[in-house]
């Protein structure tokens, strides 16, 4: 007991929880948005979990903001679009500047590269999968100050190479 300290605080926790996660619900006629705000692993993890309940085929857009290349894929298989999100988690909530939405006539998932998430659907379901995902709905969530992008002042090309072999392997092209 002599160099015996108390016991850190369990940083995974603090990781993955921050308490801050939160969301807000919202009708716009007849389409409902969610806006999800949680630390940058949180909200990829959520990107990759919620996009399992879309449609068996979506239509992708990805625009990497440092390269300024855009990709485009119309009815993409659904398992292959998240098995690209699932190699890109790393990097993406490590340096941001990437867009990615996944998209159907009925329901949109947006991680913008500020690594925020915005869900739009014409039904009220995603509220209810947010909230068992342990978020707390509130009327409304702190707003970031963003100045100038990460992305524009620190390059990453790890993270750009890593999209750009996403986008090879859906076989989606490049727009520019």
């Amino acid at each position: 007991m002599l160099f015996r300290s108390r016991t850190p605080d369990s940083t995974v926790w603090k990781r993955f929880r921050s308490g801050h996660d939160g969301f807000t619900f919202t009708r716009n006629g007849d389409v409902y948005e969610a806006k999800v705000v949680a630390n940058a692993e949180r909200v990829v993890d959520l990107f990759y979990t919620l996009s399992e309940l879309m449609a068996p085929a979506v239509d992708v857009f990805i625009q990497d903001m440092r390269s300024q290349m855009t990709w485009t894929g119309k009815s993409m298989p659904l398992p292959d679009v998240r098995d690209a999100v699932a190699r890109l988690k790393v990097p993406l909530a490590t340096y941001g500047g990437v867009e990615i939405t996944l998209y159907t006539s009925e329901d949109q998932l947006t991680l913008t590269p500020q690594l925020e998430l915005f869900i739009y659907s014409r039904s009220d379901r995603w509220v209810y999968l947010l909230t068992s995902m342990n978020l707390e709905e509130r009327a409304s969530l702190e707003d970031r100050l963003w100045g100038i992008g990460s992305w524009e002042r620190a390059p990453a090309p790890a993270l750009s190479e890593a999209v750009a072999a996403a986008a090879e392997r859906l076989s989606i092209k490049a727009e520019t």
